[in-house]
């Protein structure tokens, strides 16, 4: 998936607006009629929540009137890329810290610096998550919550194998002693996901606990081909040994979408996910789960993981009511009526009045979210750089050279150098269209 979209197609007309009168404070009511169009990536559960918000800021401010849409994660960046480059973006719409970057340098998202302490209010709000949504100094985007990678684990076919449930010091050796055992009673599900086409955040995580990392400061990659050659053996001999789904059944998960991941089809008990997407995950499936970190590489490592944006809102420049956007994203991170119904679908919140609002309403999936981001441990380490532009573009080869691999067209030894060129002219060409 390419999200590198030409500069003129992104050349901005002034951003002030006739009336701008003011970045004042949130109002009670509109001033005049307004519609905003809203879009963002996640399934039902997400979409059931954020519309009952959008209907509790209609009723405080008559007048306000919204679209809505929302697409599977894979799907939503094709469209908003389009939609950005044809000069007919959403007024306000999710954004992931893997493509701040390349949107805020576009000009493709409004920084809203000028709008804080006025119509944006960030008071109480978590400083990592606010500078998570900096590019160079400004700011892009305002997190809907903070998470962490996990992996949703399917609590009854455990049971029903016999075989106990994965603690957070399982490492990738462990899933694979206990495979034979799980096997012999699973119906053909498998215990793992495969993570190898999970995108970058299982070889992140991999990496980050070995004391490596995908990118460096200055947009670069921090691993070379030999790391890759190892990461790539280490899912061919998962696979091999039939502790993970084959490429037939993994190649199912062709969205991203919770509804095709290996879990909710029955294929896997467990798969690669963020913490925020319990809640989703268990509206589509019967089976109880859980939640326990990525595996660690070996036994004893750790700190592969990391308190991360889960998304963001950002506002479009070009919206024509364009302070009423950023008054509908300050609201919704803020009122605390909209967290109630937001709960921590999204992440946990990042305003301190929110979370203490919620905390004590919450259901025992979202506790275990908020349990779960809370109580990392040694697994935790800092945030990383954002990545470079074209780091979305880097991740859909790693998933194709994945795939290759899975599929008998390549091999490890082959993949890992031929994927480090691919990967390093992805970024000399996005690094040459900046300049």
């Amino acid at each position: 998936m390419t999200i590198s979209l030409d500069r003129r197609q992104f050349l901005m007309g002034s951003t002030a607006l006739a009336a701008a009168g003011a970045l004042g404070g949130i109002s009670p009511a509109l001033a005049a009629d307004v519609h905003l169009r809203l879009y963002w990536w996640g399934g039902q559960a997400r979409a059931d929540r954020t519309n009952a918000v959008s209907d509790l800021y209609a009723k405080a401010n008559p007048g306000f009137t919204y679209d809505k849409e929302f697409n599977a994660f894979n799907d939503y960046w094709p469209k908003l890329g389009t939609q950005v480059a044809g000069g007919n973006a959403p007024d306000v719409f999710q954004m992931d810290y893997r493509y701040i970057v390349e949107y805020a340098k576009r000009g493709a998202v409004q920084a809203l610096d000028d709008y804080v302490g006025k119509s944006l209010k960030l008071d109480d709000f978590d400083k990592d998550q606010i500078e998570g949504g900096r590019v160079d100094g400004k700011l892009y985007a305002i997190s809907l919550g903070a998470n962490s990678v996990a992996m949703m684990v399917n609590t009854d076919a455990f049971a029903a194998a016999g075989v106990d449930l994965p603690t957070r010091d399982w490492s990738y050796d462990d899933y694979k002693a206990k495979a034979e055992a799980f096997n012999a009673k699973s119906n053909g599900m498998r215990l793992l996901a495969d993570g190898s086409q999970g995108g970058d955040p299982p070889l992140e995580n991999w990496l980050r606990a070995r004391g490596k990392a995908l990118y460096t400061a200055d947009g670069k990659l921090a691993f070379d081909a030999d790391d890759l050659v190892e990461w790539f053996k280490l899912w061919a001999d998962l696979r091999a040994a039939n502790v993970c789904v084959g490429p037939d059944d993994q190649a199912l998960d062709a969205t991203a979408a919770i509804d095709t991941t290996m879990i909710t089809l029955g294929k896997a008990a467990t798969t690669f996910a963020n913490s925020n997407q319990l809640i989703g995950f268990q509206a589509v499936n019967k089976a109880e789960l859980t939640m326990i970190n990525f595996p660690r590489p070996k036994a004893g490592v750790g700190g592969g993981h990391y308190r991360k944006p889960s998304q963001f809102w950002s506002v479009n420049p070009k919206s024509a009511n364009l302070e009423e956007a950023v008054k509908y994203v300050s609201f919704f991170v803020n009122d605390l009526d909209a967290g109630l119904i937001l709960g921590v679908e999204r992440g946990i919140p990042c305003s301190k009045a929110v979370r203490d609002k919620l905390a004590p309403t919450l259901s025992a999936p979202d506790q275990l979210s908020l349990n779960f981001v809370s109580n990392l441990g040694d697994l935790l380490g800092k945030l990383p750089p954002s990545p470079p532009a074209a780091a979305g573009e880097v991740a859909t080869q790693l998933n194709t050279t994945a795939q290759a691999i899975a599929f008998g067209q390549t091999t490890p030894e082959d993949a890992g150098p031929a994927f480090i060129k691919e990967a390093q002219d992805i970024l000399d060409r996005a690094a040459a269209k900046k300049g």
